[in-house]
């Protein structure tokens, strides 16, 4: 080998080391509280991720979309075309405020998707629950904060994963998290006047 390709060697076996000497002292499992939130695209599309892992592993799982309404998507159908024996799909919402333009509705509708949540998420069976967009229901005060918290340090079984999506998390919530990923917009192509699109968006 090359000076480089021996230099090389020697750097990535003491980083391996470094890595394996860190991984050894990793042995705890527990659920996890994980939040997506920031004002870039992909909050969802993730936690879809992490849905289509459990689905792989056989795990039981659920979704409760607090805003999105009646439009199809394609996580949606693929869920419930293929996977519902395995992954609830519950879309509770009805769309965002300025569609139903219907304040008392949307906290209804929040408040029927929050109490599906609480369900889902004590059945020990059910190893992870998306709540899709409740960080929206939160921002606007259809749920309250407080409570969602509470209930997530007190009911919650000790191995079931809950993911929370949306836009501006509250602090309490970020707080309460064991995962925080913010999503940064960078550039978007709405900016210049391209549509949300099949496969991208939905």
């Amino acid at each position: 080998m090359s000076d480089d390709s021996d230099r090389h060697a020697a750097k990535m076996a003491k980083k391996k080391a470094a890595r394996e000497k860190i991984m050894a002292t990793k042995t705890d499992e527990k659920g996890l509280v994980i939040v997506h939130t920031g004002k870039g695209k992909g909050k969802s599309s993730a936690a879809f991720g992490m849905i289509f892992r459990c689905i792989a592993h056989e795990m039981p799982c659920a979704v409760v979309q607090f805003i999105k309404g009646g439009m199809g998507t394609g996580e949606r159908e693929l869920i419930q075309s293929h996977f519902a024996d395995i992954c609830q799909f519950h879309t509770m919402g009805e769309g965002f405020t300025w569609e139903t333009q219907n304040r008392d509705r949307d906290i209804e509708m929040a408040r029927a998707a929050w109490d599906k949540a609480k369900d889902l998420i004590r059945d020990p069976e059910i190893r992870m629950v998306l709540l899709d967009e409740i960080n929206i229901a939160l921002r606007y005060d259809y749920l309250d904060v407080d409570e969602v918290v509470e209930f997530l340090a007190t009911e919650k079984p000790e191995m079931t994963h809950v993911v929370l999506t949306g836009r501006n998390a509250n602090d309490a919530l970020i707080e309460a998290a064991d995962l925080v990923t913010e999503m940064e917009l960078v550039k978007h192509p709405f900016r210049a006047g391209i549509k949300a699109q099949i496969g991208v968006e939905y």
